[in-house]
């Protein structure tokens, strides 16, 4: 069985888009996701199962936050037109329905968000927690929730650092629960509510009873990005009023929303076993020499019960300092051995300012 430590933090949510320059800079100006950790542009040949069976151009940037959580794999189809949902999505419909993206301070990052004209959902309310926070959506109709958060890494230019979880719509609550326990360590219940939530009211399906449970991990990620990373909860919401719909039903993996979510791992070969045993195999595995120009590693895909596609990437190389071509190799440490603070805030310096 893999080791409990296998896993180092979320290390991205990828986000489909229809121009990924575009949206690279709202999430620069807005969230302070200003490090780019590679920019590629490249045919997504290994993703056959989520593409209609055809390879699909593509162009990708990872950005990041130096105050740390995960990053955004921001994915622009070049080769067709990314699709936006047919239907107006609902609470509690399957799949990756909102990011969580962390703050130091939530009245204040309202009021920044509100000064940048963002589309604010809500206005600052409380969850079902008793935490203040509040809801906006990018040009693009997705939903990020702003949250306090308490794991922090570096220095940033907005108050807000990177993605520290998901909302997650399943159909089976239970399941769920147990799957994100057992294969990604969310082992921990922080609460576990029913009814119609105020916080809730504004979206699409927001007044219908819902169960939903937060779950956070007990044991600290370990790994060479952890403490970048940090620590990240995940929100799974039940509609229990109607049948929901799956958020990607009809559409490719890379079109106009949360496509997957991304978790930085030190084993593949225990993590590929853990999942087979439990009924959750590989759908995707690009083997060992995967490249992405800046960066490389080997990536895999599973599905959660309700189908939403999960990726554990083992990073094998990632540039630092790329202006004197400073790039760093992971085959050749301890896997399980956070990196020095001083080589990941040296990353600082590839900063995009505008």
């Amino acid at each position: 069985m893999v080791n409990d430590n296998t896993i180092a933090g979320i290390q991205q949510i990828g986000i489909g888009v229809p121009d990924v320059h575009e949206a690279f800079k709202w999430y620069r100006e807005n969230f302070g996701m200003d490090i780019p950790v590679f920019e590629e542009a490249a045919e997504a040949n290994l993703m056959l199962p989520y593409t209609g069976g055809q390879a699909q151009k593509r162009h990708a940037i990872l950005a990041i936050n130096m105050k740390g959580g995960g990053g955004f794999e921001i994915w622009q189809y070049t080769s067709r037109v990314p699709q936006a949902p047919e239907f107006e999505i609902q609470l509690g419909d399957l799949g990756f329905y909102c990011a969580r993206i962390k703050t130091t301070d939530v009245k204040e990052s309202y009021a920044f968000l509100k000064s940048q004209k963002v589309n604010l959902v809500t206005e600052l309310t409380i969850d079902a927690g008793g935490n203040e926070t509040f809801y906006l959506r990018d040009p693009w109709n997705n939903l990020f929730q702003i949250i306090k958060s308490d794991s922090w890494f570096g220095k940033g230019m907005q108050l807000t650092g990177g993605a520290s979880g998901s909302m997650i719509g399943v159909a089976d609550m239970e399941r769920s629960k147990k799957f994100y326990a057992i294969i990604l360590g969310y082992d921990t219940v922080v609460y576990d509510k029913e009814g119609v939530f105020e916080d809730f009211k504004c979206f699409p399906g927001g007044t219908s009873r819902v169960r939903r449970i937060l779950l956070k991990h007990s044991k600290p990620r370990v790994g060479a990005f952890s403490k970048l990373l940090g620590a990240s909860e995940m929100e799974l919401v039940q509609t229990l009023d109607r049948q929901p719909r799956k958020i990607f039903e009809n559409r490719f993996w890379g079109d106009q929303g949360f496509i997957h979510l991304c978790f930085d791992i030190s084993n593949q070969g225990a993590m590929k076993k853990l999942c087979a045993d439990k009924g959750f195999p590989y759908t995707v595995d690009s083997g060992d020499k995967f490249d992405m120009g800046d960066a490389a590693g080997h990536f895999s895909y599973i599905e959660d019960p309700d189908g939403a596609l999960i990726e554990f990437v083992e990073t094998k190389k990632i540039p630092v300092l790329k202006k004197i071509g400073w790039y760093l190799d992971l085959k050749k440490r301890d896997a399980q051995k956070p990196l020095p603070n001083w080589m990941l805030k040296a990353m600082r310096f590839n900063r995009v300012l505008k």
